[in-house]
């Protein structure tokens, strides 16, 4: 016996739009003529293949430009993408997707077959995805075989039973499986484009896909547009024409060409949220985003010696004054950070940490202690290099934690910029000391945070490894309540400090008041161009 699951209801939900051919007002307000979203990008877009990609900004750039099992809607709930609906066997092991009649941006048709080959091609180490690490997240049956080389990727726990049926086997029961069928790391490529072109497959004369938009240019460092794609399963549905992504990497500057409305979208500069939403209270937007904004420290084979002490470690972190950082550089409603894992997080209980709870004050005094302890002073004082990619917030963040370490423990800490690209191939090939980062969910629960620190983990580049917190996390994917699991990992991560947890997100973004359909209140902030609208001034 199976349990069914169609979501027809979430499926009549998402087509809340009628045809365009008819249609010139939504929601007793008239469309704008030009239904064009322009948007700031902070940083160019690392990739635009799927299983390539592991940026934020590049997977809004993915799912406009393909479609995987399922979606999300305006509050994070999941309905229908080109699965229609699927069925759970009764052991929880085996979930079968029925596909709807979908294309390729081609004319081809998005088959069963698609999704084996992508899923497959993420987890095989030629493609070396620095997500390959996910499908083992998600349970699926020799993931974690096929990614370390002892087994084909031909067994892999996925297969095409006709064109529109896809089952997936998993290994252990995860409850939160189809969730993260959302992730752009599982989304289809097609198989015979991705062969005949090889790494230019993704170039705009090239790239076939099978979202709601066609990549129709890119200029590196520049801008990314996308446009209609008439193939779409739902294009008479969809409003936005094109989506033009500027990168602009001055947020000051973006600011400023939003207020000349030249930009629909673009985020809030630090400190300056108090101020705006005031004078702009329906443009101005605050609310809880999953991201964790943390410094990485570098204890692996090419981290200093220094960090591999964890009295340095803990002494560094202890140091930050967080409060300076949310309450007076970043003013937007940020959350103090003392753990990993986002507070807002569905279903998570925030735990207690025990410098969480102590003054300012107090964690200074210890920090000193500590670093006295591991035998730095005034005559042999710790040296650093702190790396942080382009933005005025990181730079503002850094500079503040510059004075703190400096101030309050005698650190000379030297500042290293560089672009998002060369920032994070440095983090992947250890070559930092500390480095700034920031983990944003991919999907609303707290594992997506904790399994990052585990040993098999494509994005712990610390060099962190701890058997006991790799136990607690294969442990709590079968337990009915993981919190207690949770908890003690997050203990563990405050006396281990592979990281200084700094500060929890809140979406801080500026929309045009003729903007519509963008998912403030959803924590994941996942928004697709196709959900969008513009309406008349």
């Amino acid at each position: 016996m199976r349990t069914k699951l169609l979501l027809s209801a979430a499926l009549g939900a998402m087509l809340v739009f009628p045809a365009l051919s008819s249609a010139e007002v939504i929601n007793g307000e008239t469309l704008a003529t030009d239904q064009v979203f322009t948007y700031r990008l902070l940083d160019d877009i690392k990739s635009f293949d799927p299983q390539i990609n592991t940026d934020i900004e590049g997977s809004g750039v993915a799912r406009d430009l393909f479609e995987g099992l399922m979606n999300e809607d305006q509050t994070g709930g999941l309905i229908p993408g080109v699965a229609k609906g699927y069925t759970v066997s009764d052991d929880k092991l085996t979930y079968t997707f029925n596909l709807r009649d979908a294309k390729w941006s081609n004319g081809d048709a998005v088959t069963a077959q698609d999704f084996v080959y992508a899923w497959k091609r993420l987890v095989d180490p030629k493609t070396a995805s620095e997500y390959a690490w996910y499908m083992e997240l998600m349970g699926v049956k020799n993931a974690s075989k096929v990614v370390k080389g002892e087994m084909s990727t031909d067994d892999l726990g996925v297969r095409a039973v006709d064109d529109h049926t896809f089952e997936v086997t998993l290994e252990k029961a995860v409850p939160y499986f189809a969730s993260m069928t959302v992730h752009t790391s599982t989304f289809p490529v097609l198989k015979s484009v991705v062969e005949k072109h090889g790494t230019d497959w993704t170039k705009p004369e090239n790239i076939v896909g099978n979202g709601a938009y066609v990549l129709s240019e890119y200029r590196s460092g520049e801008k990314v547009v996308r446009e209609r794609n008439p193939m779409y399963w739902d294009n008479e549905h969809t409003i936005i024409d094109k989506t033009v992504g500027l990168v602009i990497n001055d947020e000051n500057q973006a600011l400023t060409r939003y207020l000349a409305g030249e930009v629909d979208k673009t985020n809030i500069p630090s400190g300056q949220y108090p101020r705006l939403s005031k004078e702009y209270p329906k443009q101005a937007i605050s609310n809880p985003y999953s991201c964790s904004y943390i410094y990485w420290f570098n204890i692996g084979e090419k981290g200093p010696e220094s960090l591999k002490d964890v009295r340095v470690r803990k002494a560094l972190s202890y140091a930050v004054n967080r409060e300076v950082i949310t309450d007076r550089i970043l003013q937007g409603g940020q959350y103090q950070s003392y753990n990993f894992a986002h507070q807002k997080t569905a279903g998570f209980e925030l735990p207690e940490i025990d410098y969480a709870g102590w003054t300012q004050k107090e964690r200074d005094a210890k920090a000193v202690a500590l670093l006295a302890e591991a035998g730095y002073n005034a005559d042999n004082p710790l040296e650093l290099t702190l790396n942080y990619n382009t933005s005025e917030t990181h730079k503002k963040v850094a500079i503040g934690v510059q004075q703190f370490w400096k101030q309050t423990l005698g650190v000379k800490l030297t500042l290293a910029n560089s672009e998002w690209k060369i920032h994070t191939t440095k983090q992947q090939a250890g070559d930092f000391e500390v480095s700034r980062y920031a983990w944003c969910g991919d999907y609303n629960e707290a594992s997506t945070y904790l399994d990052l620190l585990t040993s098999y983990s494509g994005h712990n580049v610390s060099g962190y490894s701890n058997a006991e917190y790799d136990r607690l996390m294969a442990e709590s994917k079968t337990m009915e309540n993981p919190n207690a699991n949770y908890a003690k990992a997050e203990a563990m991560l405050a006396a281990d400090m592979p990281f200084a947890p700094i500060y929890q997100y809140t979406g801080n973004i500026m929309i045009q008041p003729t903007l519509r359909g963008w998912p403030v209140d959803n924590l994941m902030q996942t928004y697709y161009s196709r959900d969008l609208y513009i309406v008349e001034k």
